[in-house]
């Protein structure tokens, strides 16, 4: 059976009204006095204890010590005692589709619900399936209608076209794209070095920037074209394969078990990288919790996230967890040295002065989620070895100031948007109590965390049927349901097979974007 018809029945079931985003604010005045709370302002410096911050008309009017900053009069109080305050994340790599079975679902409204609770208000998506469904969302959460965070629309994946290379088709697909809406684009794996430069110039034409999950053309030569960021790193950076041909991207399963190998702190290919792109200003954007998951570690299972899928989404995840819950294997072996370089890769572009920005990239087998993952992406930054307050700089100010925003979301100070998340403990000391989150401010907004989360359960990968009927043979599909549950049932006893022969295999593959 087809794995999109696949994909596409795993997630048809009756849809439900989205509730409008107004019924999900706890928290609302001209103005809001949010007092002792510790601040962690997003710049990377020392958190400050027992701070007030004001906020007004949707902006930090005023910020400092408890003991001299009082609420003014009239105000509402936020208790901040043994809580923290830090920006809004600023998520670089956060889609609004799910991919699962090696199939992407589209579920923007589900999506953008589990950014906002978790503490994401601005993010890029970095490559969309739906483009149409991502500028409806946008409108609909700019409106007030859906809860959710800012958005900054990316395109389609700018993929080779077949035959030889067609630079002019690319570059028509940008400015068709642009014209529809979008404001960056992503290159992705096939597209080729002609291409790539058609792509790149036809965004930066228009003014907008381009982002690259690259594999036929490499990070050096893609920086020296003026490539704006690239993602995931070093992990998928295939210019140091041993069996690398112009124009062509190899195996992913083969490149990853080079890499394994490759000592990246003494390699002076991986220092000359960096050094490019460095001083081509090419941001990177991390994305360790989606590889986290390819290593069986039991740390990269979340509890929260089956909880929201779908029942017959959650179904499939179940079974292919089982399938990648094995760390002993080559495969989780290979994949778990290649995490481990990636993050030495990712300190040394810091320290040689890189842009490091955070997403969470939902893909792979499926094994993160929207939010969920933003979080143990600053979890994983932290293991990487930088400190939380540095942690928080690369997921906040790194990624505003990418998106020309920096001046005013991704720090807490004066005259900046309130785009700030309360939550209980400190993450400037234990980083994981970036979980525990209270309330996320989205212009001076509050909203209730838990009500947003109670709302997404069971809804992730869930489809309209109205909206499937309306398409062409749209029947068929829906006639199609029985049949694919009955094939996932199956298919579990042969994936339980191919288990076993994983286990044997040195060549583990696995698709993100």
């Amino acid at each position: 059976m087809n794995r999109a018809v696949l994909a596409a029945g795993l997630v048809v079931a009756a849809s439900c009204g989205e509730r409008d985003a107004r019924s999900f604010v706890s928290t609302r005045a001209p103005v809001i006095a949010i007092t002792h709370v510790r601040v962690i302002d997003g710049t990377g410096t020392a958190a400050r204890d027992d701070q007030t911050v004001i906020l007004e008309a949707g902006r930090i009017g005023r910020l400092g010590n408890a003991a001299v900053l009082r609420p003014p009069e009239g105000a509402q109080v936020v208790d901040g005692h043994g809580r923290a305050l830090m920006p809004g994340l600023v998520g670089m790599h956060d889609h609004l589709f799910y991919m699962q079975a090696n199939a992407s679902v589209p579920v923007q409204a589900a999506f953008a619900r589990l950014y906002l609770a978790n503490g994401v208000t601005t993010i890029r998506t970095a490559g969309t399936v739906d483009l149409e469904g991502d500028l409806r969302v946008k409108r609909d959460i700019d409106a007030g209608r859906l809860p959710g965070p800012k958005i900054h629309v990316s395109g389609q994946y700018l993929s080779a076209p077949p035959g030889p290379p067609n630079p002019a088709l690319v570059a028509q697909e940008v400015a068709a794209e642009a014209d529809r809406g979008a404001t960056s684009f992503k290159a992705y794996m096939t597209l080729r070095a002609s291409e790539l430069r058609a792509a790149i110039q036809a965004a930066h034409a228009r003014g907008l920037s381009i982002a690259g999950h690259l594999c036929a053309v490499g990070f050096r030569d893609a920086a020296a074209m003026g490539i704006d960021s690239l993602e995931h790193g070093l992990i998928v950076d295939t210019e140091f394969y041993s069996n690398k041909q112009v124009d062509q991207c190899p195996e992913q399963g083969a490149s990853i078990g080079e890499l394994a190998e490759l000592d990246v702190g003494t390699d002076p290919r991986i220092h000359r990288m960096i050094g490019d792109l460095v001083g081509h200003g090419v941001a990177v954007t991390s994305t360790l919790a989606v590889f986290e998951t390819l290593t069986g570690y039991a740390s990269a299972v979340d509890p929260r996230t089956p909880a929201v899928l779908a029942p017959t989404v959650r179904l499939q995840y179940n079974i292919d967890r089982s399938l990648w819950a094995d760390p002993n294997t080559p495969g989780a072996r290979a994949w778990a040295s290649a995490l481990a370089k990636e993050m030495q890769f990712e300190r040394m572009f810091v320290a040689a002065g890189g842009r490091l920005m955070a997403g969470v990239d939902p893909t792979g087998w499926g094994g993160i989620v929207a939010g969920f993952g933003d979080q143990r992406e600053l979890e994983l930054l932290v293991e990487a070895g930088f400190t939380p307050a540095a942690a928080i700089k690369i997921a906040t100010e790194n990624g505003a100031a990418f998106l020309h925003e920096g001046d005013r979301v991704g720090r807490i100070a004066e005259g900046y948007q309130a785009d700030l998340v309360l939550m209980r403990g400190d993450p400037s000391v234990k980083i994981s109590d970036v979980r525990n989150v209270e309330l996320v401010f989205k212009d001076g907004i509050g909203y209730d965390t838990a009500a947003l989360i109670a709302t997404t359960e069971g809804t992730v990968g869930r489809y309209d049927l109205r909206q499937v009927s309306r398409r062409p043979f749209g029947a068929l599909l829906i006639g199609a349901v029985a049949l694919v549950v009955l094939y996932n049932v199956v298919r579990y006893f042969d994936r339980r097979k191919a288990k076993r022969r994983r286990a044997s295999s040195t060549r583990p593959d696995a698709r993100t974007m």
